[in-house]
């Protein structure tokens, strides 16, 4: 689930924290990146759980209307599709996402805000009136509802937002209203895998593709680490009129992030590399750093590659 460019991310942040606090070590930054992986992992879980949270809420507001149409005597009969849908009631029975949930303590208690907002807009939209109103309802519907709540209502929501916020202080958690977007697509993925058959020992997507990400992860925080002061020194040799100390902080960590990975990771493409790092500081940097950052890093690898202590095929305008 976490792919490379998360890894490139999560690397930065560390290591901007790591050289932020005087009292951290590696051992300390190392384990600080890893838990940031498992909390965007609990997200995953967190949000795949809110179709259980929403289904009990709906259930909660069905019930109150039973209720106050037996006190008026109304003839009124429930329309129970929501709350019977199956795609829900697969992910309130998958043995993963329940285990996950029970063992991180991981509750929406904080985030009802966001629950009830979000209930309040899915009874508004036209795709769950057609979905309520239809005469009939298959699995795939049940599915397609349910992709459309997260595709839409869930990855526009300001509430929501801020009550990950919340959650995110009461749980211990960090990074998720940075990290909502792409998590929700997965969970959105995760939706499309499951099948009218599927039991609740079907697989949930892991947190990394293979041991091969984690490795790289904690590699190259651990290089760049230990290759800082050579890091730097090219830096500073190459900033020609720009004073070492007007350098902003996260485009000096972006950089010795990038040089590490470059000069450290032969099999990695030294395109792949630029334009991760490239759009790493559009993200997280000023304005212009993107530009700056490149500067840099071509007039870098030009001049080691004029010195022959450069091996990756490179292209340099």
């Amino acid at each position: 689930m976490i792919n490379r460019s998360m890894v490139r991310t999560r690397v930065v942040q560390t290591l901007f924290a790591y050289y932020k606090d005087e009292d951290k070590t590696v051992v300390s930054a190392r384990k600080e990146l890893l838990k940031s992986f498992a909390d965007t992992y609990d997200l995953y879980f967190v949000l795949l759980d809110f179709a259980n949270v929403l289904t009990a809420y709906a259930q909660q507001q069905l019930e109150e209307q039973i209720v106050r149409a037996r006190a008026t005597h109304s003839s009124w009969k429930p329309n129970r599709r929501l709350v019977e849908n199956k795609l829900a009631q697969q992910l309130f029975d998958n043995r993963a996402l329940r285990s996950r949930i029970q063992e991180q303590r991981l509750s929406w208690d904080s985030g009802m805000p966001a629950v009830s907002d979000i209930f309040r807009q899915l009874t508004e939209s036209d795709f769950y009136r057609k979905y309520m109103e239809a005469e009939s309802c298959t699995y795939e519907d049940d599915k397609r509802l349910w992709r459309q709540i997260y595709q839409h209502l869930l990855m526009e929501s300001e509430a929501l937002r801020e009550s990950l916020d919340e959650m995110e202080v009461v749980l211990d958690k960090a990074n998720w209203n940075t990290d909502v977007e792409i998590v929700l697509s997965y969970v959105v993925k995760t939706i499309k895998r499951f099948q009218e058959d599927s039991t609740p020992d079907t697989p949930l997507l892991e947190m990394f593709d293979s041991e091969d990400e984690v490795t790289f992860a904690t590699t190259l925080l651990e290089k760049a680490i230990k290759g800082h002061a050579q890091y730097e020194q090219l830096i500073n040799s190459h900033l020609k009129g720009w004073e070492a100390d007007r350098i902003a902080d996260m485009d000096r960590v972006i950089l010795e992030v990038a040089l590490a990975e470059i000069l450290e990771f032969e099999d990695i493409a030294l395109t792949i590399s630029m334009n991760e790092y490239i759009e790493l500081a559009k993200a997280y940097s000023g304005d212009k750093s993107y530009m700056f950052i490149n500067g840099i890093l071509t007039e870098i690898l030009r001049e080691m590659k004029n010195e022959g202590k450069f091996l990756k095929a490179l292209t340099l305008k």
